[in-house]
């Protein structure tokens, strides 16, 4: 019988320091660290974000590694992993370089394989960790804070991004436009919250269109930023709830629009979400009734793997340690990556 394949992987391409152990697939160990230091200034501040992550991750990776073997000692654990992986881009650099430098530290010293994995794929293949599972080949609707993605997925090693956005994500949209209404950091859940009090219908906001299956969510910023200018004193507080729901309903329909196109495009029949986006009830209900029209099977994520993780970075680690796709340890971090 054949030893299992052991890895620990290693996520802090933002503000979350993350650490998990996966075992012959089967994710054993999921710890996050938030950073709450950067609600007070309404968004992540990359300084404070890469000195947080060198506070945390020695007791996140150890905290993973007694959960995943908690009848073992430190020596007996650590031996016991087959390779390291770490988030190798995109992100914010300085955070990435604090993962990837304990990853490359400690392949170093235990004489373990490096693996890099790429963070947008990861999120993809987020939607393999636990059943049901997509079948091959999938779309996977990809929504985060930086990226809005279409990506078409063959095999665990062959994803094709076929649409994605031109300037702003949908993310980056759910959060400055609650800004715009007043709304703590981060908006985009206490947004979507209030939206399911309100009327999705009350207020009309543009809907950019862009050709093929490519997004733009920036002409909706503005829309609703002109929209609010107009406004007398008094009328966000009056309308909160309303505006909120008219605002998810559209970044909603823009994104199963092209969703929608892929999809009668491609004749493919398994369609995912996945993204920190992904656990916007408005998305999570709008695919799944788009899946219901046009008779396709729907995958939703588990919340806790829809923001940033590192359980979604080990199922990615684990398929490139059956394809051997190692790095030396020589490898870099990056803040931008093309797949």
């Amino acid at each position: 019988m054949s030893k299992p394949i052991t890895i620990l992987a290693i996520e802090s391409s933002c503000d979350e320091t993350a650490a998990s152990v996966i075992i012959d697939g089967q994710i054993h160990s999921n710890f996050i660290a938030n950073q709450l230091v950067h609600e007070k200034y309404g968004g992540v501040v990359p300084e404070l974000a890469s000195r947080a992550h060198m506070e945390n991750i020695v007791p996140v990776v150890e905290a993973s590694l007694i959960k995943a073997f908690p009848n073992l000692t430190h020596t007996e654990r650590l031996a016991t992993l087959d390779a390291i992986a770490f988030t190798q881009a995109p992100g914010l650099i300085g955070s990435l370089l604090v993962g990837a430098q304990f990853a490359k530290s400690l392949a170093l010293s235990l004489n373990k394989p490096l693996i890099a994995v790429h963070h947008m794929q990861a999120h993809v293949l987020a939607n393999l960790i636990d059943a049901p599972r997509p079948e091959f080949p999938f779309l996977c609707l990809t929504v985060s804070g930086g990226h809005t993605q279409i990506v078409l997925c063959a095999s665990p090693s062959d994803l094709t991004i076929i649409g994605q956005t031109i300037d702003d994500a949908a993310g980056e949209a759910f959060d400055k436009i609650s800004k715009l209404l007043g709304l703590p950091y981060p908006g985009g859940p206490v947004l979507d919250k209030l939206a399911q009090e309100g009327n999705p219908k009350a207020f009309e906001f543009a809907k950019p269109m862009v050709p093929d299956l490519n997004y733009s969510f920036s002409g909706l910023k503005t829309s609703v930023l002109y929209f609010l200018q107009k406004q007398e004193p008094g009328f966000i507080e009056a309308n909160l709830n309303d505006l909120c729901a008219s605002v998810q309903s559209t970044i909603v329909e823009i994104l199963l629009y092209k969703l929608k196109k892929a999809i009668q495009q491609t004749g493919i029949k398994h369609v995912c979400i996945a993204g920190g986006v992904s656990a916007n009830s408005g998305v999570r209900n709008g695919i799944e009734s788009l899946g219901q029209k046009l008779g396709i099977k729907t995958y939703l994520p588990a919340f806790q793997y829809c923001t940033d993780n590192a359980a979604m970075i080990a199922i990615t680690a684990h398929y490139k340690y059956i394809n051997q796709a190692f790095e030396p340890l020589s490898t870099s971090a990056h803040a931008r990556s093309d797949w």
